[in-house]
């Protein structure tokens, strides 16, 4: 472990590093470290915490790579201790992939063919450019597959230019040059300019800019672009400088040695260094693409989760709709379904007075205190037909929805209201939301409460952990009240999990409550370390 880079690359001592590795590897959590163990890490926050953690988990998977490709290529009796060397020496995870790269299995390529009918000999000729004579020697190098001088020079060529395609040095430099110098551009697929499908992408069709100018939103946007079949998308450097650098590095005359040399160099740039770096140096940006989108999701679930909730609070709830009606539902001060019908205010069916009739007599009958509407199809018409029909002064909130559905059909809703249907438990989620918006929105997918707008293209795997982690830190940083905190609420505070979340729900309901903290102890399962 490089603990020594990661505290030049963060500013943070080596000391605090290896301290927040050594709690993480304990089982510990983020907000736990942040919040209880400040006196070990130097009072480093969460973000700081969460930076160590995304690089030392980095350098551990370098640190695999590095380990699987020296094992493989030391199984293919190819490990030389010069080579052994660089791959422990390098830093980069690219560098690792570079040595690798003759060594992989692969299909078989233009090269290998040549090398299977023994072309190698004279291709390594050739590429020292010493002996200008070889060339008329062609005639020993005839086989079946390569009978003629024009087939057998062609052999060489595809054999040169997977050394230059495999050499280090150079795909360094051009990797460097993609980064900096890479000119990205984009335009309309074949034949899709003038299809209506394709209009959201106009601003696309003749687009060109430096990648490392482009921003995240742009880039995010042309790749999908790209990913529907409506734009296609390049990222080149300038040619002439390429060659100019392959000629610098690799050939070592003029003479007709030296032309076949740099004929190889062009056609491996052209067929095989510029498409892979293309496709690297894109994914690359993605990369840093997805982390920057990500980071703005999770700035948008906080915010979500951090809503200030009305409080204990009998709610009327109206999931909005104009054909299927609105779902009204009526709940309890601590979220308890009472009521539940249907009402239709709008087109087609308009039963206005029947709409206004139910609204006044529940919110008489359940003595509501607050009105929530979710902000979906109808929602607007359904917040001002209850602002011009209600009987009562009452405060009338517009909710976000996002993800009410996905909470209706999902297994939490289908235990928490097993004789109900998806639209009565969708109409719930809304009032919930109302009263205690954490509680509510932690039984739901982070993805799912509607936190950005390309959060379906990122890095999927890297979105639910940074937004496991904010819904984490939330719920620990507001705590929760042992006695009326959901199972989904208590799985997310330091110590505990699924398991212990349950033990404790079924604990309470045998004792009928927790008196302090110290009765936690006598939860099953719940130790020491834990508690």
């Amino acid at each position: 472990m490089n603990f020594d880079k990661i505290s030049k690359e963060l500013s943070i001592p080596v000391g605090k590093i290896k301290v927040v590795d050594r709690l993480l590897e304990e089982g510990n959590t983020i907000p736990f470290i942040a919040r209880y163990r400040k006196e070990k890490t130097g009072n480093l926050d969460e973000v700081q915490i969460q930076q160590v953690q995304s690089l030392i988990e980095a350098q551990k998977e370098l640190e695999k790579r590095r380990e699987y490709i020296i094992q493989q290529i030391k199984e293919k009796g190819k490990l030389t201790p010069e080579l052994e060397r660089k791959l422990i020496e390098a830093e980069e995870l690219q560098v690792i992939e570079d040595l690798y790269l003759p060594y992989k299995t692969r299909r078989k390529s233009r090269g290998d063919v040549a090398r299977e009918n023994g072309l190698e000999p004279l291709a390594q000729s050739i590429f020292e450019q010493k002996h200008p004579q070889v060339l008329n020697e062609l005639q020993k190098f005839k086989t079946e597959v390569f009978s003629t001088n024009q087939e057998i020079l062609q052999g060489v060529r595809d054999i040169i230019a997977e050394w230059v395609n495999e050499n280090v040095e150079l795909r360094s430099k051009l990797r460097e040059s993609f980064e900096n110098y890479g000119i990205v551009s984009s335009k309309a697929g074949r034949g899709k300019k003038d299809k209506d499908e394709a209009q959201k992408f106009r601003d696309y069709f003749e687009y060109s800019d430096r990648i490392n100018k482009v921003p995240s939103h742009r880039l995010m946007a042309i790749l999908r672009g790209v990913e529907l079949g409506m734009l296609s998308i390049k990222v080149e450097i300038e040619e002439d400088w390429v060659h100019r650098l392959m000629n610098r590095m690799f050939l070592k005359g003029y003479n007709d040695l030296s032309d076949i040399v740099r004929e190889s160099c062009q056609d491996a740039y052209s067929r095989l260094l510029q498409p892979s770096l293309e496709k690297e140096i894109l994914n690359q940006f993605k990369d840093k693409a997805d982390i920057e989108a990500i980071e703005v999701f999770a700035m948008n679930a906080e915010q979500l989760l951090l809503a200030p909730p009305l409080g204990p609070q009998a709610i009327l709830a109206l999931d909005p709709g104009f054909r299927t009606g609105c779902k009204l539902v009526c709940l309890s001060q601590t979220g308890d379904l009472v009521f539940n019908t249907t009402i239709y205010p709008h087109e087609p069916q308009r039963k206005v007075n029947e709409a206004a009739e139910i609204i006044n007599k529940v919110l008489e009958k359940y003595s509501i205190q607050a009105v929530a509407v979710g902000n979906g199809t109808a929602g607007r018409e359904t917040y001002q037909f209850v602002k011009d029909h209600c009987s009562s002064e009452l405060p009338i909130y517009m909710v976000n929805e996002s993800g009410a559905s996905i909470y209706s059909a999902s297994e939490i809703a289908r235990e928490e209201f097993p004789d109900f249907d998806v639209t009565v438990r969708g109409a719930v989620s809304i009032g919930r939301r109302l009263m205690d918006p954490l509680a509510e929105l932690v039984k739901i997918d982070p993805k799912s409460i509607g936190v950005g707008q390309y959060q379906h293209d990122v890095n999927q795997s890297l979105l639910n952990k940074r937004l496991t982690a904010v819904v984490e830190s939330v719920v620990n940083r507001v705590g929760v009240n042992l006695n009326t905190a959901s199972k989904h609420v208590l799985t997310y505070i330091s110590g505990l999990g699924p398991v212990l979340a349950q033990k404790i729900i079924e604990y309470r309901k045998e004792v009928g409550g927790f008196t302090s903290r110290e009765a936690l102890k006598k939860v099953p399962r719940l130790g020491n370390k834990a508690f």
